[in-house]
C-alpha cells in the first residue's frame, strides 16, 4: 500500500532479519512529530515503563500533550481500552477478560484444531503454487474472531478495509482513515444496538450485558471495544502467523520438520517466534508509549514529569542479559523469562492466549500435512503489507 502507487516500492527485509538495539540506560531521542522521547530498551527497565503506576497511557492524550503521531490511527484514539488507565481501565476490561482466559481458550481448542484442519485441507487440494496469506493466515483468525463474535454474516471484507485503515501509518490519506474509522465506529454503534435487542451467546452480548449491569460503562466505550477486538482478533494473529511461515520455511527447515512432531514442541517454539520476531519495524513508533504522571527514575535515569516514554519490546526481548541463546538457536526451548511481546502490567493483550492457540495449532498442524512446503518466492522478491503500524506479507506463494 502506498499514497502513490506509482512509486516504486523500496525492497524490505524480513522482520527476522531486523537487528534489535543493543541494551543501554535510556536514552532521549525524538518522536516523527519532534515530541522527545525517552527511549527504552534493556528488559528490567522496559518491564518498568509497562507496569509502574507512574507512567500511563491517558496522559498521552491529556489537553496539552505533546503530539505522538503525524497521521489519526485507532490507537491514538483516547476513548479507547488501550489509552484508559486505572479504575475506568479495570472495568471496562473486567467485560471482556473472562472470554480470553486460558481456562476459557483451552475450551475452544478443539473448534480451532478443526478450523486448522479444515483450512490445511483445503490449502493441500488447491492449485501449486498457493497463496500462504489468502488460504490460511488471513481466514484462520478471521473464523475464530468471527465466531467469537458472532460476525459469521458480516462481509470481512469491509472489516479488513477499516482494519487497514485503522492501523495506517502512511497506506492512506488522514482524510481517508478518518471517513474509514467514522465508518467502523457507525458499525459497531448498530451492532452493539441489535445485540442488545437480540442479545445471544456471543462476547459481543456478554460485553453488553456486562456494560448494563455497570452503569459507569458507557455504549461508547462498549462500541470501542468491539471494533478494537474486530482489529487486533484478526490482524495480529495474521501478521504473526505470516512472518513466522517467512522465517520457517525461507531460514530453517530443519525446524519446520521438527514443528511436525508434537503439539508441545510446536508450543515453545510459538513463544520464541512471538519473542524473536515483530509485528512491525519501529519506523512508525519507537515502542510502546507512556507519559511520565511524575519525576521518576528508569535504569538510573531521571525522568522529568510530562516526559514522554517508549518502551521497546523488540529490544526487550532480545536483551542478552535476560535471554543469552538467541531466540532461533533455543527455538524449541520456552524462553527461561516471559518475553514482552504481548506487553505487562495493566494493558497486558487480553488475546494473548488465543493467539497463542492459533498459532501452535497452525505451525504444528501445516507442518505435520505439508513437510515438503516450500516458498515459491526469495525473501527479496516478498509482496509486503506496507504503510501500516504492523507488517506482514500480502500474498505468500508456497508449493509441496
Amino acid at each position: 500500500m502506498s499514497l502513490d502507487p506509482a512509486a516504486p516500492a523500496e525492497p524490505l527485509i524480513p522482520l527476522h532479519c531486523l537487528r534489535a538495539m543493543e541494551p543501554a540506560p535510556p536514552t532521549l531521542t525524538t518522536l516523527r512529530t519532534g515530541t522527545p522521547v525517552y527511549l527504552v530498551r534493556r528488559h528490567a527497565d522496559v518491564r518498568q515503563v509497562l507496569t509502574d503506576p507512574r507512567l500511563d497511557r491517558a496522559g498521552l492524550f491529556a489537553p496539552g500533550a505533546p503530539p505522538i503521531t503525524p497521521y489519526p490511527n485507532l490507537l491514538d484514539d483516547p476513548d479507547t481500552i488501550l489509552n484508559l488507565d486505572g479504575v475506568e481501565h479495570q472495568r471496562l476490561r473486567r467485560t471482556v477478560q473472562r472470554a480470553f482466559t486460558p481456562r476459557a481458550v483451552a475450551r475452544w481448542r478443539p473448534w480451532v484444531a478443526s478450523v486448522v484442519d479444515d483450512l490445511v485441507e483445503r490449502l493441500a487440494a488447491a492449485e501449486r503454487p498457493a497463496d500462504l496469506v489468502a488460504r490460511l493466515t488471513r481466514p484462520l483468525p478471521i473464523a475464530v474472531i468471527s465466531r467469537l463474535m458472532a460476525l459469521e454474516e458480516v462481509d470481512f471484507k469491509r472489516l479488513e478495509h477499516w482494519s487497514d485503515h485503522a492501523l495506517s501509518a502512511a497506506a492512506y490519506s488522514p482524510e481517508q482513515v478518518v471517513q474509514a474509522l467514522h465508518e467502523f465506529v457507525g458499525f459497531g454503534a448498530e451492532l452493539v444496538a441489535q445485540r442488545r435487542a437480540e442479545p445471544g451467546e456471543d462476547l459481543v452480548s456478554s460485553l453488553v450485558r456486562a456494560a448494563d449491569q455497570d452503569a459507569e460503562v458507557t455504549d461508547d466505550q462498549v462500541v470501542r471495544l468491539v471494533i478494537g477486538l474486530v482489529v487486533a482478533g484478526h490482524e495480529t494473529t495474521m501478521t504473526s502467523l505470516g512472518n513466522a511461515l517467512v522465517y520457517l520455511l525461507a531460514e530453517d527447515r530443519e525446524a519446520w520438520r521438527e514443528l511436525a512432531t508434537d503439539e508441545g514442541r510446536a508450543a515453545a517454539a510459538t513463544e520464541q517466534l512471538l519473542r524473536g520476531i515483530p509485528l512491525g519495524g519501529n519506523d512508525v513508533l519507537p515502542g510502546s508509549l507512556r507519559r511520565a504522571k511524575e519525576e521518576l527514575e528508569i535504569g538510573g535515569v531521571r525522568i522529568p514529569a510530562g516526559a514522554v516514554v517508549a518502551a521497546d519490546g523488540f529490544a526487550a526481548n532480545h536483551d542478552p542479559e535476560v535471554y543469552p541463546v538467541p531466540w532461533h538457536a533455543a527455538l524449541f526451548e520456552p524462553p527461561g523469562t516471559p518475553h514482552l511481546a504481548f506487553g505487562a502490567g495493566p494493558h497486558h493483550c487480553l488475546g494473548a492466549w488465543l493467539a497463542r492457540l492459533e498459532l501452535e495449532l497452525a505451525l504444528h498442524r501445516l507442518a505435520r500435512r505439508l513437510p515438503e512446503l516450500r516458498l515459491e518466492v526469495s525473501a527479496a522478491e516478498i509482496d509486503w503489507r506496507r504503510g501500516l503500524m504492523t507488517r506482514g506479507p500480502q500474498t505468500l506463494p508456497v508449493s509441496w
